[in-house]
């Protein structure tokens, strides 16, 4: 596989393991509604917001969408990673030039998206997929570089968004209409059926009915001879009908049992024009289960354009410069309506004016329902005066500025964040700040690298059990002993009172006052806090 290589790749490529936890902090002020509906927004550089927020939702989201800055030169960036690098260390604190000749443009774009795509791998469920908005001037590079973190065997499409509805007076030699969004599964062989809901347009196809009307609803006649050149023997058979054979000119769709069983059921209807046999089968509305069908995704999205995006800025905060080139909220929905089923997890570390989450929000109220998003905006200004914004009027409704008439409210409600103190202060000791959950999260995603279970308790020892080891946590008097240090360190009389497991049990203390082949009879492996707890 061709290998993608820039000025200062070998300082970032495992940057993202080193950056440190950080807490959140609430904010009522710019949330709305109940704080604890899964719906977060947070205030961060966005590697570090989702460092913070990995320990939560690892493994958990099914759709992430990114609209990161496309390096045009028409855009001022700036991510200070604190990568320990000679060549990075120059471009601290540093816009990107305008410049076309700034040749190392595109290695500060690689060295800042590494790290996030890396980490944003993490976050997907196994059958989890991530798109990635991108123009012609970085397509190239990033096409490679999710070939290298998420695997090229794990390209589902380029999908092609014609963002524009001509004119070009501007173009020098081509016009160009579209822009690429990337799509790329975490496993592929996880991944069903990409299809969109019903199109209303199609309706008109499905005219006849039969006595499956109630349950299946009207259908549609569909050809089941096919044209394919593909020799299939097993596809060439005769029907029986009215005491005649009915052959295929080359071959049929289906195999010869799900089609005899499809004749046996009315659900195939053969007519004869001009002494030629027609074989036709039922295409209903609805599957067997009442459900109505999908429609087919296309890798070309059409009729969403770019002013859409920027009528829908205009329309809530009377002023298309107050964010410029906001996505439509339509395309982001039609992503999520193909990636996610009602009770997903979104997830947009490049949140911008909010257009993520308010198409989920968007989407629940169309199908009834309960997905949640995490959004990550960098710019404080934009997250507090924009992105919160849009996302409470979007919930409460507004007054469309545009059309002067009043939008109902979607309904819903998201937690506004802003990044907390780090776990460990500079010599790597636990900061006094940090409560016995916070630690507990931290501790049972570095040793299991899963969030902690939602059924554990706020304060008790065996913080839960994965692959069949058990992890406890010694911490902040959890035993209820209030001397100092107390319940804190591993003795005999501790370890007997702790919740029994019968497996390999992985225990967090101040200390352990238990000898080393006690340790090894009881399948125990005792880790010194703070020591021996992973900063990043």
């Amino acid at each position: 596989m061709p290998v993608l290589d820039w000025i200062g790749k070998k300082a970032v490529v495992n940057h993202h393991r080193h950056v440190p936890f950080h807490l959140l902090k609430s904010h009522a002020a710019f949330s709305c509604g109940d704080n604890n509906s899964g719906n977060i927004l947070v205030q961060a550089d966005n590697l570090l917001a989702l460092k913070a927020l990995l320990p939560y939702y690892a493994g958990q989201v099914k759709c992430i969408y990114i609209d990161p800055p496309y390096n045009t030169g028409n855009e001022a960036w700036v991510y200070n990673d604190n990568v320990n690098s000679p060549e990075i260390k120059t471009w601290l604190g540093k816009v990107v030039g305008k410049e076309d000749e700034d040749l190392s443009r595109h290695d500060k774009w690689l060295s800042m998206m590494y790290p996030r795509l890396s980490i944003l791998r993490d976050f997907l469920s196994e059958d989890g997929i991530i798109f990635v908005s991108v123009d012609d001037f970085e397509h190239r590079h990033l096409t490679l570089l999710m070939d290298e973190i998420f695997g090229s065997k794990n390209r589902i499409e380029t999908i092609i968004w014609k963002k524009s509805y001509g004119g070009g007076s501007k173009a020098k030699h081509i016009v160009n209409l579209h822009e690429y969004i990337e799509c790329f599964a975490k496993r592929i062989e996880k991944i069903g059926v990409l299809d969109l809901p019903p199109v209303e347009t199609a309706l008109k196809y499905y005219k006849y009915k039969d006595e499956k009307l109630e349950t299946r609803g009207p259908y549609r006649l569909q050809p089941l001879a096919t044209n394919s050149m593909d020799p299939r023997p097993n596809l060439r058979y005769p029907i029986p009908f009215e005491g005649q054979e009915i052959w295929p000119e080359k071959q049929w769709q289906w195999s010869k049992d799900r089609a005899l069983a499809a004749l046996q059921n009315n659900e195939l209807v053969i007519t004869k024009k001009k002494g030629k046999w027609t074989v036709s089968y039922k295409q209903y509305l609805k599957d067997g289960s009442g459900e109505e069908r999908r429609s087919k995704a296309f890798s070309i999205i059409e009729e969403i354009y770019t002013q859409q995006g920027t009528n829908e800025v205009k329309a809530m905060f009377g002023d298309g410069k107050t964010f410029t080139f906001p996505k439509p909220r339509a395309l982001i929905e039609h992503l999520i309506k193909l990636a996610t089923s009602k009770d997903s997890l979104v997830l947009d570390s490049f949140a911008g004016s909010g257009t993520t989450g308010h198409a989920v929000l968007s989407v629940n109220a169309q199908d009834n329902g309960s997905r949640r998003f995490l959004l990550v905006e960098m710019e404080s200004k934009i997250a507090r005066e924009v992105t919160s914004k849009r996302l409470t009027m979007a919930i409460r409704g507004y007054k469309d500025k545009l059309d002067e008439v009043d939008v109902p409210g979607l309904g819903g409600s998201f937690n506004y964040c802003e990044l907390g103190p780090s776990l460990f202060d500079e010599r790597g000791r636990i900061k006094s700040e940090v409560t016995f959950k916070e630690l507990a999260r931290h501790v049972f995603f570095s040793e299991t690298g899963k969030p902690l279970p939602d059924k554990a308790e706020r304060k008790f020892p065996l913080l839960g059990v994965s692959d069949g080891i058990a992890v406890y946590l010694l911490y902040n008097g959890v035993l209820k002993d209030k001397s100092p240090n107390g319940g804190n360190v591993l003795t005999v009389p501790v370890l007997q009172s702790l919740p029994a497991h019968d497996g390999p049990k992985v225990i967090y203390g101040v200390g352990c006052r238990i000898g080393g082949v006690r340790l090894t009879q009881e399948n125990i492996t005792f880790r010194q806090i703070p020591y021996e707890i992973k900063v990043s």
